[in-house]
């Protein structure tokens, strides 16, 4: 059994003395670990940084074994480690896909996502306003997206300024009445007509935070989601003005 793709290097951890277990998040196989042996020595470990776009070939001799990469640099996102923000963007991600996605189940639209995601990280300080929007889509593309086009008790298209916490489903003002203070916020951002402020952006993480652990982790079992998107939230709270 073999196959070649391109993919994001999710997780690193070292193997025995001398490998290394990869997670890569491809466009045609999906998550998919593997061994890459020699992968702490000084010429590999150096490529097999998370975010780091690679060329990997996969073999083992069944399709269930874990099998073995072979690695080869396709494109290094290192230019995050110069800022602290970027950086836990970075490590957000990695960490969420590691913990949402099924083993070896493409997903080519959310890989798509991803990968202008990783890349705007370094190229363009309003990336926090397109992470909130992959978010969405991760949510989206596991079954458990938002619908956000029309207030749910009204449906008008306008004025809608709430989410329900049950249903995923927007809410106007007018339709909130005295329920209001139960109902997640709805910032311009999560509509895609803001313009990235740091508090809608901070809101509407809020929200899909609110789904993140009500859907996604309760269909794995209540797991917890991964520290580093907590990480993530503090460090733009600490920039927001």
């Amino acid at each position: 059994m073999d196959w070649r793709d391109q993919g994001a290097l999710l997780s690193v951890r070292k193997h025995g003395e001398t490998s290394a277990i990869i997670e890569v998040f491809t466009a045609e196989h999906g998550r998919h670990a593997g061994v890459v042996r020699g992968g702490v020595s000084r010429k590999i470990a150096p490529i097999l940084q998370p975010g780091a776009q690679l060329d990997v070939a996969w073999r083992a001799r069944l399709e269930e074994h874990i099998g073995s990469f072979t690695v080869e640099p396709v494109k290094s996102r290192a230019a995050v480690l110069s800022d602290r923000t970027a950086l836990a963007g970075l490590n957000a991600i990695c960490a969420l896909l590691v913990f949402a996605l099924p083993e070896r189940e493409p997903h080519p639209v959310l890989y798509e996502r991803t990968q202008a995601m990783l890349d705007l990280l370094s190229t363009n300080d309003a990336w926090p306003l397109a992470y909130l929007k992959w978010e969405l889509a991760l949510l989206e593309e596991l079954g458990f997206g938002l619908d956000l086009s029309e207030c749910a008790v009204t449906g008008t298209r306008e004025d809608l300024a709430y989410v329900s916490p049950k249903s995923g489903r927007a809410v106007s003002a007018e339709g909130a009445g005295e329920w209001a203070d139960r109902l997640l916020p709805l910032p311009a951002e999560l509509l895609g007509i803001g313009t990235g402020d740091p508090a809608g952006v901070l809101q509407g993480l809020a929200t899909t935070g609110h789904f993140l652990v009500t859907r996604l982790a309760h269909s794995l079992h209540d797991k917890p989601l991964p520290e580093a998107r907590a990480r993530l939230i503090d460090r733009l709270k600490k920039e927001a003005p």
